[in-house]
């Protein structure tokens, strides 16, 4: 195991807490004291995935998180004191896949880090079993050998996680999956209180997709069941 872990606090002493616990695991960690060395060392194509901090010097790690996703498409994890609910939509909302609260259980961490990257992995195995032909629906092209998503021929800019969840919807059109459902398939987690987390992500997808986002043709909500993609010819 040798991914490379770009971990971003402006606080030295929980960088290198952090530091520690993924070394043991077998990570190579890259450090930074705030958003703008981030974005210098997000360009090293040795980096897998992202802990950043909100709070921070110069650039804030939103902000951060932000410009990133313009340049990489990695999983990034929010690190932050503020456990609100309102603040964890806001971090997924901004492209983060995941985000964990201060002060922060290891194994959690080290669980959560493990996570996103088999996900992120296995989005890139082009050998995936099954992913062998284009799947169309109305303006949506979607590609499972490449993991590519277009929308009236352009390429839709998606994160590990988004790509999971159209790669999940794609394949079954028509199909309703609970909330929770798609939680413990994107996630590989047990679901608890997981709603605004995939509501977060469906509404992120939305955005890049449907051509009026509050009125979509496409990912529907079946109120009190969950969601589908709606078929179209």
């Amino acid at each position: 195991m040798n991914e490379c872990i770009l971990v971003v606090d402006d606080d030295p002493e929980i960088v290198g807490a952090i530091a520690i616990t993924l070394e043991r695991e077998g990570y190579r960690v890259l450090r930074a004291c705030n958003g703008m060395e981030a974005l210098d060392l997000c360009l090293d194509p040795a980096v897998r995935l992202i802990l950043i901090d909100v709070m921070m010097p110069r650039l804030d790690g939103l902000s951060a998180l932000i410009r990133i996703r313009e340049k990489r498409n990695l999983p990034i994890i929010v690190l932050s004191a503020k456990s609100e609910d309102t603040d964890k939509i806001l971090g997924l909302s901004m492209g983060a896949d995941d985000y964990i609260t201060k002060p922060y259980n290891p194994q959690e961490l080290t669980a959560r880090v493990r996570s996103q990257l088999r996900r992120y992995t296995s989005l890139g195995d082009i050998h995936a079993e099954g992913r062998k032909h284009l799947i169309v629906n109305g303006r949506l092209t979607y590609d499972p050998d490449s993991l590519v998503l277009q929308a009236d021929g352009e390429a839709v800019r998606l994160t590990p996680t988004e790509t999971k969840i159209v790669d999940l919807l794609m394949r079954n059109p028509g199909r309703i999956f609970p909330a929770e459902e798609i939680y413990r398939r994107v996630w590989s987690e047990d679901a608890y209180s997981c709603e605004n987390t995939v509501m977060v992500h469906i509404r992120r997808i939305r955005e890049k997709i449907e051509l009026n986002p509050k009125e979509p043709d496409y990912i529907k909500v079946v109120w009190g069941i969950g969601y589908k993609m709606e078929q179209h010819g």
